[in-house]
């Protein structure tokens, strides 16, 4: 999820968060989540212990750890809207809890060091019954399943919203639906999603992305900032 592995591979070690992080506990109103547990995870155990303000995680499809570093949301609220503490790893093996205040929190960005690793965090809402915190669960699916082409391989939502713009409106009036390089193209469901159609290479995503931000700048003359974290060596 909102990641593209280069295909010369990642030169160094790669950390994998296995079952073990993907826990959820709740406290009063307050859950703790292990960089592994998924946004529907942690949804879940929110509903299943009546505390809403977090329906929203529902919509993310990635993991604690990966939407605390990016401040990922979805559906009109951020991680920063409910985050109360990070617990990271640091680069020197170090274990360091990190209140909100401490993240340099902005959109889609964090103020976390390359090679620092979220391995848990806080997350607070607010009493709520569990009846309508199902339903606004389920809102939230169905949005997703009708507007995302959640059924092809894709990373997530390409490139920012610069404000106060939608990325997929310059992409789509750039006339850039459906645009191909190799096996990569761009979703005619929704245009800030590259999906791999045809047996697609990194390059060919990242270099239909490129295309892509040529097309808006000359266009509109806004320049599209990378979502999806683009990681490893070119081949």
């Amino acid at each position: 999820s909102n990641l593209i592995v280069r295909d010369g591979g990642v030169p160094g070690v790669v950390v994998r968060l296995g079952k073990a992080f993907g826990k959820v506990s709740a406290t009063g109103d307050t859950l703790t989540a292990g960089g592994g547990a998924s946004g529907i995870a942690v949804s879940s155990a929110a509903r299943d212990a009546g505390i809403a303000g977090l329906e929203f995680l529902r919509g993310i499809p990635g993991t604690v750890g990966g939407f605390v570093r990016m401040n990922g949301g979805a559906y009109g609220r951020d991680v920063a809207d409910v985050l109360v503490e990070a617990t990271i790893v640091t680069r020197d093996g170090g274990l360091e809890t990190r209140a909100l205040s401490a993240l340099g929190y902005s959109y889609r960005h964090s103020n976390l060091q390359d090679g620092e690793i979220v391995v848990a965090a806080r997350l607070k809402g607010q009493p709520g019954d569990k009846t309508a915190i199902q339903v606004e669960m389920d809102r939230i699916a169905a949005a997703r399943e009708a507007s995302q082409p959640l059924r092809t391989r894709t990373g997530g939502s390409t490139f920012k919203n610069p404000a106060p713009h939608k990325a997929w409106e310059l992409v789509h009036n750039a006339g850039c639906r459906g645009l191909r390089v190799g096996g990569a193209e761009v979703s005619e469901k929704h245009s800030n999603f590259l999906i791999n159609s045809h047996h697609a290479r990194a390059a060919d995503i990242e270099a239909l992305g490129e295309l892509v931000r040529a097309h808006v700048l000359r266009t509109s003359g806004v320049a599209l900032e990378w979502e999806i974290q683009r990681v490893g060596r070119v081949q």
